[in-house]
């Protein structure tokens, strides 16, 4: 037994490790990785991001950007996208122009009309609308792409005129 004030292992406060205030920002100028958005994530409204972005999840709305967007496998979306490239893998409804690679994966369900500068379309892909691919594209982000909707015979498969 010790008289006096009991001594204990535990480190005093001030020999706590600090974190740095700064560290989260540090790491935010740092992160040049590809952000997600999860199956479990819904979004109604407008997304605009930089660089790459993968949507796994809903989104409803419209989704603008410079950058490259991925559509994943469980991805369901209704939006009118604008960006520099696109690759799907899951289900998109909605008009998409972008300035330079569109891909189409395997398993794929795109509704809705296309502009591009490249497409990629891989055996066993959906992809129901028109395309529009012409080398120099210039599409910007702000811009609206024009909706052609309608009752009209050249939107018909050719097998269907007759």
């Amino acid at each position: 037994m010790s008289s006096g004030g009991e001594e204990s292992n535990r480190p005093a406060y001030g020999d706590q490790p600090k974190s740095q205030p700064n560290d989260h920002k540090k790491f935010m100028a740092e992160h040049s990785g590809k952000d997600v958005l999860s199956s479990d994530v819904e979004i109604k409204g407008t997304i605009k991001f930089q660089k790459e972005l993968l949507i796994d999840g809903k989104v409803e709305g419209d989704i603008n950007s410079d950058g490259a967007l991925t559509v994943g496998e469980n991805a369901d979306i209704r939006a009118e996208i604008k960006t520099k490239s696109i690759t799907i893998y899951g289900k998109v409804q909605g008009n998409i122009a972008v300035s330079e690679r569109c891909e189409l994966k395997s398993k794929c369900v795109l509704q809705g009309d296309l502009k591009a500068a490249r497409l990629i379309i891989e055996e066993g892909a959906t992809f129901i609308g028109k395309s529009e691919v012409s080398s120099g594209m210039s599409v910007k982000a702000g811009s609206k792409p024009e909706v052609s909707r309608g009752n009209d015979e050249s939107a018909k498969p050719a097998f269907a005129r007759a």
